[in-house]
């Protein structure tokens, strides 16, 4: 549909794209029809043959679907850096996580940690503590999900510490966030969007393309836990 737009989004871009959609529909006349889930979930989806329009994927994973020219390279825009981060439930102590000791002194002192088997977080932390020799440790009493939002199981009682982009961390209600995973030990993850060259949507996708990476989307990335 021309007065529709066809969005498959990974989770970390939830809050951001939920919170600008309305400004840009009012503003273009034209829908957003989102899907959220993890890069590795959509990337099996469109390799199934799901239509969409735009994807906001890794950037690694966008350049990849380019250079195979299922995404249009000159539509490719850089939307937001994320940092992974842990979280508690509302009203908990806030752990020390603020160096690579303190971080895995609360690792091992946690009942358990939540992380997702599909996220890019996920991915990153299963190799961060392979790296810190703690794997066996934590994945002992690990609670990982196959994608969703981790927080929800600090909720529940399933787990004390959740690991995830931050902007993900932020969806879920009832849980606080510590803070991110410390820099020196993670490179950020770069979230990029480009139009699909299947869509016959051109310009509505191009124009919600091109919104999503103006200063005007800024403060709503800011606001998510994401950096433009």
């Amino acid at each position: 549909m021309a007065d529709e737009v066809r969005v498959l989004s990974t989770l970390a871009l939830k809050g951001a794209v939920g919170s600008l959609a309305a400004r840009f529909e009012a503003e273009s006349g034209v829908h957003i029809d989102a899907d959220f889930a993890p890069t590795l979930a959509l990337l099996e989806r469109l390799r199934g043959g799901e239509d969409a329009d735009v994807v906001i994927l890794t950037r690694e994973a966008l350049d990849d679907l380019a250079a195979k020219g299922t995404v249009v390279k000159a539509s490719c825009a850089d939307l937001a850096r994320s940092f992974v981060g842990i979280a508690v439930k509302a009203g908990a102590g806030h752990p020390d996580i603020a160096t690579e000791a303190a971080l895995r002194a609360t690792l091992l002192g946690a009942r358990s940690v939540a992380y997702s088997r599909l996220g890019a977080s996920g991915i990153f932390f299963a190799q961060l503590i392979e790296r810190m020799g703690i794997a066996t440790d934590i994945n002992a009493r690990a609670n990982i999900i196959p994608q969703g939002f981790t927080a929800e199981l600090l909720v529940s009682g399933e787990a004390d510490l959740a690991v995830q982009q931050i902007s993900e961390l932020k969806l879920v209600g009832g849980v606080e966030v510590v803070g991110p995973i410390p820099r020196e030990l993670q490179s950020p993850a770069v979230f990029s969007a480009g139009r699909l060259a299947a869509s016959d949507n051109v310009a509505p996708s191009d124009r919600l393309l091109k919104f999503l990476a103006s200063p005007e989307a800024a403060p709503a990335l800011r606001e998510s836990g994401l950096e433009p």
